[in-house]
């Protein structure tokens, strides 16, 4: 990770494009406390039900995502459709999915940075993409 006195300038178009499955792609930056990552999924794509100890704010650049939340452990999921424009907060551990009803391209910040993104430790995410 950089020092906190080094910056750091970057163009998306200079980093490659990890494909994590047939319909999800992403790419990301690491700060020293807070990670840029820029997702890129294809109509039909599913993000499986996973949660993390990050914050996560959503920022839908183009197309839609539509989120399952369960955010209490007798409340039903709450549905929530993310369009380009809406940013959506997410709270540490709360359990989340989602399904790209477009192709869509969508920033997510996260802080602290997903470990597990940078060590590659992100198996939910490489599983073949099959949509419920």
């Amino acid at each position: 990770m950089p020092s906190l006195t080094e910056s750091i300038f970057t163009r998306w178009s200079d980093i490659p494009v990890e494909p994590m499955n047939p319909k999800i792609g992403r790419q990301f930056v690491v700060g020293t406390g807070t990670m840029l990552a820029r997702v890129l999924l294809a109509k039909g794509a599913h993000v499986p039900l996973h949660s993390h100890h990050n914050e996560q704010i959503t920022h839908i650049l183009e197309g839609a995502l539509k989120f399952h939340l369960h955010e209490g452990p007798n409340a039903a999921p709450r549905e929530v459709t993310v369009c380009a424009g809406d940013i959506l907060c997410i709270p540490p551990n709360v359990p989340h999915e989602a399904f790209a009803l477009e192709d869509t391209v969508d920033l997510d910040i996260f802080n602290p940075p997903r470990q597990d993104w940078i060590d590659r430790d992100d198996a939910y995410l490489r599983q073949p993409d099959t949509p419920k």
